[in-house]
């Protein structure tokens, strides 16, 4: 499992059980939350009423109150109001008054008149001097149908004569509790699925971030071309930047190592045919022997600068991460170039050169650097002349895929092929097969093409052909038309 995938997994199940939690406890706490509120206002009407109904309730006269006939028919008046979107239509409160001993004296909705509420904990427990309040279903089965009774003493001359209870039904304030829970639960969605997008954004950024980072390593582990990606200025681009430095610092040692040791090695052999020559010049010889040993210098010397002039090139080549002068180019011009610059050599052995290729050639481009491309093709043809017979011909083609992706550019001569022993070498800084006329080559010229096709995202092979001789594939992405 991906590491962006695995945290964003812990992500959304830690998000997950935090929001479960919350909303388990903000939901559970509205109910409660609510009620308590009604209580609070049960207990302040309770209150004022009873200090209100006091005097008659003392006196006796409730049947002749004023008072207990106004709360009696207050349930009869009509209301018509919206309370957060919710709509009132009846007044709901129950009002029931007891003497002494628990009898209800008064009921505004006249069911209880005459009976017995001692018993009742809002009645039993206010009669003693304590806060009354309870809680009765009218269906035991039903949570909803649950009413409130909150009691409060009623006093004179500092002592109790009676309790009036204030009740209101459950029922009557649960639209509020729903609505309540129900917009915190929507919120909550919304919350949460932000949370999420947030989450699967972060992920993805860190996802990403270190699958550039790591085909990054890949393709310096595998050899390949590679720039350090785009990785911002965080974390990760600074982890980017140091291994791109310790790539550099480890790479600059080891290629340094390696290359002044395959330099030497190639030196040495220039250097003691110019020192055997120099040393034999010292005695009297012939003028034609001294004439040749004079030209074997010289030829030396030559060969060990054009080997250094390619050293330094393909050194500068395999450095380089990417082209620096891309342009777009086309096809058949850039493979006319190549057959021109090397028109002296193929009439010097009387090589025919067939060029092959589509006839909307002119059509094709692809995005590189001209010089390179010319160049590591030369390289392509040189050989090719150098391994062909006099009087043979090579065949230059050029050619897509079935999907207008790929440019594949075949060189084929007929001459006598690879050894078996020299197929996988071929690639090989300082490799060099022995030439028909027995000319040194600096084994440089198929390095280069590889890196040139490398920094050109392309590739490049060399095989034997089944009819003889060899073909050269330089294979390069295609720009669309």
């Amino acid at each position: 499992m991906k590491i962006g995938l695995r945290i964003l997994l812990g992500y959304f199940l830690i998000l997950g059980l935090t929001a479960w939690l919350v909303l388990n406890v903000v939901v559970e706490e509205v109910k409660p939350g609510v009620r308590a509120t009604l209580e609070d206002t049960l207990i302040d009407t309770a209150q004022m009423l009873a200090t209100l109904v006091a005097e008659d309730v003392a006196n006796g006269n409730l049947a002749d109150s004023a008072l207990m006939a106004r709360i009696h028919n207050y349930a009869q008046r009509s209301v018509d109001v919206k309370i957060s979107g919710i709509r009132k239509n009846s007044l709901d409160y129950r009002v029931y008054i007891t003497d002494i001993k628990g009898i209800v004296i008064f009921d505004s909705e006249g069911l209880a008149t005459g009976q017995d509420y001692s018993r009742w904990n809002d009645v039993y427990l206010t009669l003693r001097g304590k806060y009354g309040a309870r809680s009765t279903r009218h269906d035991p089965a039903d949570e909803g149908s649950s009413v409130m009774h909150v009691a409060a003493p009623i006093q004179h001359q500092g002592q109790i004569i009676g309790s009036l209870t204030v009740a209101k039904a459950i029922s009557t304030i649960s639209p509020f509790i729903e609505r309540s829970q129900r917009k915190i639960l929507q919120r909550s969605f919304w919350l949460l699925l932000g949370s999420l997008l947030i989450g699967i954004a972060v992920s993805w950024w860190l996802s990403n971030a270190l699958s550039k980072l790591q085909r990054y390593a890949s393709s310096v582990e595998n050899g390949e071309k590679a720039s350090l990606p785009s990785l911002g200025n965080n974390e990760i681009g600074r982890l980017g930047k140091a291994l791109e430095a310790m790539r550099n610092k480890l790479e600059g040692k080891q290629y340094v190592e390696q290359l002044m040791h395959t330099l030497t090695h190639e030196l040495k052999s220039p250097i003691a045919a110019i020192q055997g020559s120099a040393e034999l010049l010292r005695e009297d010889m012939p003028t034609a022997d001294r004439q040749r040993f004079l030209n074997n210098i010289l030829e030396q010397n030559q060969r060990q600068k054009q080997l250094i002039e390619k050293l330094l090139a393909l050194v500068k080549l395999e450095k380089q991460q990417n082209l620096s002068h891309a342009q777009q180019l086309n096809v058949g011009a850039l493979l006319q170039l190549v057959m021109d610059d090397t028109q002296a050599s193929l009439h010097k052995k009387s090589i025919t050169l067939q060029l092959d290729f589509p006839a909307d050639s002119k059509q094709l481009h692809v995005m590189g650097d001209e010089l390179l491309l010319r160049q590591a093709l030369g390289n392509l043809l040189d050989n090719a002349i150098a391994f062909s017979p006099a009087g043979s011909c090579i065949s230059m083609q050029a050619s897509t895929d079935s999907t207008l992706s790929w440019l594949t550019i075949r060189i084929c001569d007929q001459g006598p092929g690879i050894p078996d022993y020299a197929q996988e070498k071929i690639f090989e800084r300082f490799y060099s097969l022995p030439r028909p006329d027995a000319a040194k080559s600096t084994g440089l010229g198929l390095p280069f093409v590889h890196e040139v096709a490398l920094l050109h995202g392309g590739s490049v092979t060399v095989s034997n052909q089944p009819e003889g001789g060899t073909r050269a594939c330089l294979r390069l992405p295609q720009l669309p038309e």
